[in-house]
């Protein structure tokens, strides 16, 4: 009986329960009229209440995927550090599956880093497909950082296992790809396909500074991430530029 369990041990319970668990555990523990244990009901209709938002938004979320869903394979495609005075500019090209049911996508600088570190796993785990691409300091100084970005974003799209049938781009038409685009304003707030691009390119560019924090520590790599920090423009002029700076990006610091 419900009744003789303590409520330390309800709210162990409520701890561990996977979402599908929550509708039993409310139904099992609602008449207990224990202050603790109403207390850890109401946590568990919050809970739900907010998977079932959860769940609305990222359905509103597939909206452009659903429009093009008649065209076949629908890849996201974005970037991340076209800003930054180091490292490299990043491209992501995601396809997921037409019933992704994948929660939290979203903008990439809306979620907190141990998110976007388990979306990550996720999404390259259920992705029908996913291509990676880069450019370089020395290729971003070369041709200049927008043609860098879309050199990275091609090179994503050919990265990919599978060719998609129709590119949902964050903001850009990418030259030289022969595949349909759909370029959306602020499409990592407002495509599940972006949006997942957009972790995928954070995530993989993070790591990659993380590492050059390892071998160049003095420049703080992994807290600014290459951008202009107080802290990375101090220690630039400190120590002068590393291998990884853009030199077009800090002629004038």
């Amino acid at each position: 009986m419900s009744e003789l369990k303590r409520v330390t041990e309800i709210k162990a319970e409520l701890q561990a329960a996977e979402e599908t668990m929550l509708p039993s555990f409310i139904l099992e523990y609602k008449t207990d009229d224990r202050a603790g244990v109403k207390k850890l009901v109401s946590q568990a209709e919050k809970r739900l209440k907010a998977l079932e938002q959860e769940r609305q938004r990222i359905e509103e979320l597939k909206f452009y995927e659903r429009q093009y869903e008649d065209r076949g394979y629908i890849c996201g495609i974005d970037e991340v550090g076209r800003g930054p005075l180091a490292g490299p500019v990043v491209a992501a090209a995601v396809i997921l599956p037409r019933d992704c049911k994948i929660l939290y996508i979203n903008d990439s600088k809306k979620l907190s880093a141990k998110k976007r570190e388990e979306l990550y796993d996720i999404i390259m785990e259920q992705a029908v497909a996913a291509g990676i691409g880069m450019a370089g300091p020395e290729r971003i100084d070369e041709i200049n950082i927008l043609q860098a970005t879309y050199e990275a974003m091609r090179q994503a799209i050919q990265n990919l296992a599978v060719l998609p049938d129709i590119l949902l781009n964050d903001a850009v038409t990418i030259p030289q790809v022969e595949i349909p685009q759909v370029p959306i304003i602020k499409g990592d707030e407002k495509s599940i396909s972006i949006g997942a691009a957009s972790i995928i390119a954070k995530v993989t560019r993070d790591r990659l500074m993380e590492e050059y924090d390892q071998i160049m520590p003095e420049y703080g790599f992994a807290r600014n991430k290459g951008y202009g920090s107080q802290e990375h423009i101090k220690a630039v002029k400190n120590y002068g530029p590393s291998s990884i700076h853009r030199r077009s990006f800090i002629k004038n610091i």
